[in-house]
């Protein structure tokens, strides 16, 4: 499963397995931080969609 997860990461970093897999690390670290920040943009819009503020209207017109 690390193997594939580090496929759809990106191209393989160095020759070297160690310094691919910390890359991958790194790579997985970024990729968590976009996805909850996402998240939250996504929750904060779905949370106002309808937000706007209710004004009360008594249907009457004053005139000066």
């Amino acid at each position: 499963m690390w193997r594939l997860w580090c496929k759809a990461l990106g191209e393989k970093a160095s020759e070297c397995n160690k310094e691919s897999d910390k890359i991958a690390i790194i790579r997985t670290f970024i990729f968590c931080t976009y996805l909850i920040t996402n998240i939250a943009i996504v929750a904060n819009a779905v949370r106002h969609w309808n937000d706007v503020p209710q004004t009360q209207s008594y249907g009457t017109i004053r005139h000066n």
